[in-house]
């Protein structure tokens, strides 16, 4: 995982979204105390600065030392580089003293993760019984039935890792083996809308921070040849707007509580 996002770190610093408020109210609004927030695979720590308004501290942790240091700074963020593989006592060490952490949260990552690993590594952290989990995943962005029909066509192509498949299923089928929260049945996943306005350069960029589009130019293909660009620059412009479009990026959660 932590080879995939460096070559086009710069990318996915710049394009790919932030999340909308409304989803780490709902969160927060399940832990019933607010210290400590671990979040894992932080990349250029989009999702760390949104818990930094919430949480006291936040542990942001990545792979890849170049996407971290793209992060934007905060003085109650701590970013730290881990190696792929950590022991329980490495943990410890590096991100948190067992039963300490209020919030695990994961944000379009944890499709890559050995999952029994992680699993371990999140319930020794956790406060027993309500520290929480969150992990979530937002798939294709949706601009208008135009671009769409042509993103649809640019998206099907073979160099998705399999893990992808999770992310397109909207991590309903992903091993999650916690508690439902309270007022909740279930763990989910909850759909949350999250809009940004973007212009066509933007949308580009957002794609070519794709997985699958640096590993087809490492193997000597571009997917946005000047046929495709055409394709979206016709589509982006059908609607008579030419400038910049609210495009929604579906967001879905899976939260849980670790328990006793």
């Amino acid at each position: 995982m932590s080879n995939l996002f460096i070559k086009q770190a710069k990318h996915y610093a710049v394009a790919r979204p932030s999340y909308a408020p409304e989803l780490f109210q709902f969160i927060a609004s399940k832990t019933p105390e607010h210290d400590l927030a671990w979040d894992v695979g932080t990349g250029s720590g989009q999702a760390a600065q949104s818990l930094a308004e919430i949480y006291k501290n936040v542990i942001a942790t990545d792979t890849s030392p170049t996407q971290l240091e793209l992060a934007s700074k905060l003085p109650n963020i701590q970013y730290q580089h881990t190696s792929p593989v950590m022991s329980l006592a490495e943990v410890e060490q590096k991100v948190a003293a067992a039963s300490s952490v209020d919030l695990v949260t994961v944000a379009q990552a944890i499709h890559w993760f050995d999952l029994p690993v992680f699993y371990k590594q999140v319930k020794m952290v956790l406060k027993k019984p309500h520290g929480l989990i969150a992990a979530w995943c937002y798939t294709t962005p949706e601009v208008n039935d135009y671009v769409d029909k042509i993103l649809q066509r640019f998206y099907r192509n073979p160099y998705w890792d399999p893990q992808r498949k999770l992310v397109d299923h909207k991590y309903i089928g992903i091993d999650f083996p916690f508690e439902p929260v309270d007022g909740a049945d279930s763990t989910g996943p909850f759909e949350f809308a999250n809009e940004r306005l973007m212009g066509l350069e933007d949308y580009f960029t957002y794609l070519r921070s794709w997985s699958a589009y640096q590993k087809a130019k490492e193997k000597g293909v571009e997917l946005l040849s000047q046929d495709v660009v055409e394709d979206f620059k016709r589509a982006w412009r059908e609607d008579g707007n030419n400038d910049q479009k609210r495009v929604n990026f579906p967001v879905y959660l899976r939260i849980g509580k670790v328990g006793l």
